[in-house]
């Protein structure tokens, strides 16, 4: 697994009364005294995790998710291991915490397909604010075991935002009759990765991370979305252009 992106945080991150124990700006700190003092111990993968569960199609339209009854949405989504953070999070939360207790200083959201553009499989890409639920929903469970389990011992845990690579490849054609083809553009991806990384901030993540990096066009495009991103936080609308 390739990793880049490490180490970014917002004051979204620091709230009060809530299960954050640290403003964000003393998380940074803290991750930042930790890497130069060992190394640091991630978790594990989710989706061979979720694996032994055996779940089945109902499995992932529970949860009183309306937008992924049989009704609403006929198409097939088992599978699409990401839902489960909002109709089985009980799943998710012992995938996290079996990590936690097994020493993994920073654990990853459940957002590896978390995208409009990998969403598109399943047709979910089109359903108002549900691609950003996603992520928020995944964030805010991985931040609630990170923190309880930092709150048995006093010992930092973080958290860390996944943005996957997508199912789609700026660099390369899907049509070997057509190499000049491409079926996604960056200016697309970099919208899809700024949508994620904005909801997972929104979610409490110490810090992003763009992870198994198959094309590096697509994980450019993702830098370039956060760049742009804490471009226009800052009021200086963007990180350059689209490539």
């Amino acid at each position: 697994r390739v990793v880049a992106g490490v180490g970014v945080t917002t004051d979204t991150a620091a709230r009060e009364g809530g299960t954050h124990t640290m403003a964000a700006t003393d998380r940074t700190k803290a991750l930042e005294a930790l890497l130069k003092e060992r190394i640091v111990i991630m978790d594990g993968a989710m989706g061979t995790a979720i694996q032994a569960y055996e779940l089945d199609e109902d499995d992932f339209r529970g949860g009183g998710e309306r937008a992924l009854s049989h009704d609403a949405h006929p198409k097939p989504l088992k599978g699409n291991n990401d839902l489960l953070t909002l109709t089985r999070p009980d799943v998710i939360r012992a995938v996290h915490n079996s990590y936690l207790d097994a020493g993994s200083d920073v654990i990853e959201t459940n957002t590896f397909s978390s995208t409009t553009i990998a969403q598109r499989d399943y047709e979910l890409d089109a359903v108002p604010g549900f691609v950003a639920r996603l992520n928020t929903a995944a964030a805010a469970l991985a931040v609630e075991c990170a923190r309880a389990a930092e709150a048995k011992d006093g010992r930092p845990r973080f958290v860390a935002g996944a943005l996957g690579p997508t199912n789609r490849t700026a660099s390369i054609s899907p049509d070997v009759e057509r190499p000049e083809y491409r079926n996604v553009s960056f200016a697309e991806l970099a919208d899809a990765y700024e949508e994620a990384a904005r909801a997972l901030l929104d979610g409490g993540v110490d810090l992003l991370l763009v992870e198994t990096i198959f094309d590096s066009l697509n994980a450019k495009a993702a830098l370039f979305a956060i760049d742009r991103m804490y471009g226009h936080a800052r009021g200086g609308g963007g990180g350059g252009g689209g490539g």
